[in-house]
Formats: C-alpha cells, structure tokens, sequence
C-alpha cells in the first residue's frame, strides 16, 4: 500500500549558487506534500544552511555536491545525522576526483588502468625518470574536467616534467596509456543500466570526447560493459551513478570515472525521479520500468528532440499487449541469443537503502586537504583542534594516531622474511620514517613502486604492519 501523505518523509532539494540544478520539482511530478528548497551560499554558510534544514524540518535533501564543497558538507551530514542525504555522502565520494575515485576503484578490486598518485613531488619526479611512456596526466581535483580539457597524453619524461612544471596540478596523478576502441558511458538507476552509448574518438586521436571532435552512438554495448558498471554501482550503493568504461584493444573494459554528478537528458532525470519517488514512499508509487536497451531505440531520436522529451514511460512486456515488438525481438547477448525482455529480470532494478556507517571518513581519506601542495616536504597530517574533532570509534582513533619510532619500524620490516636490509635501505631511500607510515596506513600499493618491492612482499609487508597495530 506504501505510506500516506502524512507518513511520507519530508523532502527537500539541496541547491547551490552558482551551479546548476540536477533536479527540479517537474522531476518528482505527484509527489503529494509540498517539496522545500534550500540553498547553499558559499563562504561561511554552514552554520545558517544546518538551521534551516532542522527548521523546515526536512528528512531527505535530494542534490549532488560539487568536488569544491563536499569536505563541507561532510562536516554538514554530521551535524544532521537524521536527515538523509541522496545520493549519501558515502556514494558522492567519487564526485569530489579522480583520486579519489581511484581509491574507490582499489578498495572494491575493480578493474581500472594502473594510476600513480603522488603527493610527495621529487618522488613523482624519479618515478617518472624511470617509467615507460606514453602516461595520461589528469587534474584530480579542481573545476569540472567536463570536454577532456584537463586530460593530457606525455609522451616522455620531458613531456611530463614541462607539463606539471606549467600546470602545477596536485597530488600529481597519472596513468599508463591503454589504448581503446572507445569508451562507453552507462547510466544506472538503482544498480538498473538504463542509458548506455559509445564515444569513439576522431581517426588518428585519442580523446572520446564529443567537444573534443569524438562521435557516439548507442547500439550494441557490450554485456561485459554492463555488467561492470552494475557491479560498480552496487559497490558505491548508488540511487543512481554513471560510469565512463574503457573498452581496451586488448578486449578489457577498465573503469575511468564514475559519480552521481553527471550530463544526462531531461527524461532521465525524470527517470530517477520517479524511482525516488516509488523508494522513498515504500511502493505507494509506481515503480518505473525501463527496458534494456531502450537506449538503442530513443538513441535513434534527433538529440535536439531528447532534449525536450518528459516523463517518458514504457509498459513491462505482456504476450497480449499490442506492443509486443520487444517480446519478439532477440539480440545476441554475451554467448547467447535472448528476448530483450528476458534480460529485465537479469539486470534488476534494486530499492537502495541508506547504509548506517561512515565508508570514506574524511579524517582518513582527504588527503587534497591533509598534504597541501604548500607543504609536501612532509606527509604528516596536522592535527585536529580538540573542537574540530569528531567522534570516532576505538578502532578509527588507533588508525588515525599510530606511534611508532624509527627503530621499531625498521625492526619490524627487517623482521619479514624475504626482506633484508639492502631493501630497507631502498625503502628508506624512497620514503622517510614518517611517509613511510603514511603510505603504510593509507595506501601500501604505493611501495610497489620501489624496485625489487613487488605485490607478494607488499603483502607481507601490511599482514606484519597489521599485526604491529593490533
């Protein structure tokens, strides 16, 4: 039955100056209750934006957050722990850059291209001495990379080298060039694909992007593409995400970005509306239906014409409806030929739930903040003022405070077989005491990057460091 007016949570719409709207009161058409609004100022906003999300007594705030306020509303989310936030705070981790979606990426095993992270400069500079080219160099974080324009292929040390000397991009972020036979963009609600399509770059470049001269269409996306961006999307609990895939000469798909902030036609936005609208209500509304490969049907619309297209609804398969092309039609899928209509069951579209607990605290995982380019003579993290810290469990304390002096340290690598002290000394040659504890507890795949230091000894390394904290 779902909940009646009275029980159905108070929504409201999170806005911005200066950027635009993802959503609008059209988007939750019939929603019954009056829908608030409430707008973000900038500067030193927190405190009155906090109070009038507990005056107007909201329970859901609905909006993306850009990269250049997420820390804030952080701080935000904390101090409204009975509002939720859609997308969560959690899910919009990867918004913020392409760090941290990096580590989004390392955390779930998904397959990306190798990426390099340094805060550390004269690190990144021997790193990139000894490297093989090409690289693509990307601005982590920063203004919008929307058009590709703050993406760039080196193809020598001295490339690089000029290229962060100009751009002073930081933490400097890298990644080996893998060559594609396009990229694929797919937009999934409730872990659901319901827009998927090529960006193939002009003959001779390497950019996909449209502004860039790139086309698209949106036929035959393949099965391993979909599968990837579902399994991405279930990893970051997302009401609704887009993931940018790879699809490598090498028959790999990688992934290259993904969030909750993204282009995508008005009808779309229609789309997530209405499963909001069905989650939020406990099914007292419809729950929208959208057919695989629905895409490859509209894709053949004039775009000026998608554009303006709304509320845009598809009836499920029955053998009796007049419509029964898609029951009808087949498509080789995979390693097999199936009915379009078979594959909505395959690919199922889930009520996302609001996870209890804090995935990427900031304390740990704000290293734009913790490591500013004004000081990476050091990788140490200032410390919190007594009133700027939060509450943390037992476990979240000892990770954020280990103490450990350099002899023990060296005495407990020395103390991992295989390790000797021809290695230490190259470990120690590469990251003092203090980046060495850093890299330990924050990103240990970084020690792969040392000679002779290879995946198996990192392991061993971490299983030995784990030990020590326990």
């Amino acid at each position: 039955m779902g909940l009646s007016n009275k029980q159905l949570p108070k929504l409201g719409f999170l806005y911005m100056d200066y950027v635009l709207r993802f959503f609008d009161h059209s988007n939750l058409k019939g929603w019954p209750n009056k829908i608030e609004t409430v707008t973000y100022h900038w500067k030193n906003d927190k405190e009155r934006f906090i109070k009038e999300v507990k005056r107007k007594k909201i329970d859901v705030l609905i909006g993306n957050i850009p990269a250049t306020a997420y820390e804030t509303f952080r701080e935000i989310a904390r101090e409204l722990p009975h509002v939720r936030f859609v997308p969560s705070l959690d899910t919009q981790f990867s918004n913020k850059s392409k760090e941290n979606v990096t580590r989004f990426a390392w955390k779930y095993d998904l397959p990306i291209p190798k990426t390099y992270i340094y805060y550390n400069r004269p690190n990144a500079d021997k790193f990139l001495q000894k490297t093989e080219y090409p690289k693509i160099v990307k601005k982590s974080y920063g203004p919008s990379n929307y058009g590709g324009y703050f993406v760039h292929k080196v193809d020598s040390y001295k490339e690089a080298r000029a290229l962060f000397d100009e751009k002073k991009y930081h933490p400097m972020y890298f990644q080996d060039f893998v060559p594609m036979e396009a990229d694929i963009r797919v937009m999934l609600i409730g872990h659901k694909p319901v827009c998927a399509f090529w960006r193939r770059a002009p003959e001779g470049e390497w950019l996909t992007n449209t502004s860039q001269g790139g086309s698209m269409d949106y036929m035959n996306v393949p099965k391993s593409v979909l599968d990837l961006a579902v399994k991405v999307s279930k990893a970051a609990n997302a009401e609704y995400w887009a993931c940018d895939v790879a699809y490598g000469k090498d028959g790999k798909v990688r992934i290259l970005e993904c969030a909750t902030a993204f282009a995508a036609f008005p009808y779309i936005r229609d789309w997530i509306g209405q499963y909001l609208m069905w989650s939020l209500s406990e099914g007292r509304f419809r729950k929208p239906h959208m057919p695989m490969f629905n895409w490859e049907e509209l894709g053949k619309i004039n775009s000026d014409l998608l554009r303006t297209m709304r509320h845009i609804t598809f009836g499920e398969y029955k053998p009796s409806y007049d419509g029964a092309y898609f029951g009808k039609k087949k498509k080789v899928y995979g390693d097999k030929e199936v009915y379009l209509h078979e594959l909505d069951s395959a690919y199922k579209m889930f009520d996302i739930k609001p996870r209890t607990f804090e995935e990427w605290p900031s304390e740990k995982w704000n290293y734009q903040d913790r490591f500013p380019l004004k000081s990476i003579k050091s990788m140490k993290v200032p410390a919190l003022k007594k009133e700027e810290a939060p509450e943390v469990s037992g476990d979240e304390a000892a990770a954020m405070a280990i103490e450990i002096s350099n002899e023990d340290l060296e005495a407990l690598l020395l103390s991992i077989k295989g390790l000797g002290k021809k290695k230490l000394s190259k470990i120690l040659a590469y990251y003092d005491h203090a980046e060495l504890v850093a890299v330990l507890e924050v990103e240990p795949r970084a020690l792969e990057d040392i000679k002779t230091i290879d995946a198996k000894m990192v392991e061993k390394i971490l299983e030995a460091w784990n030990d020590f904290k326990v």
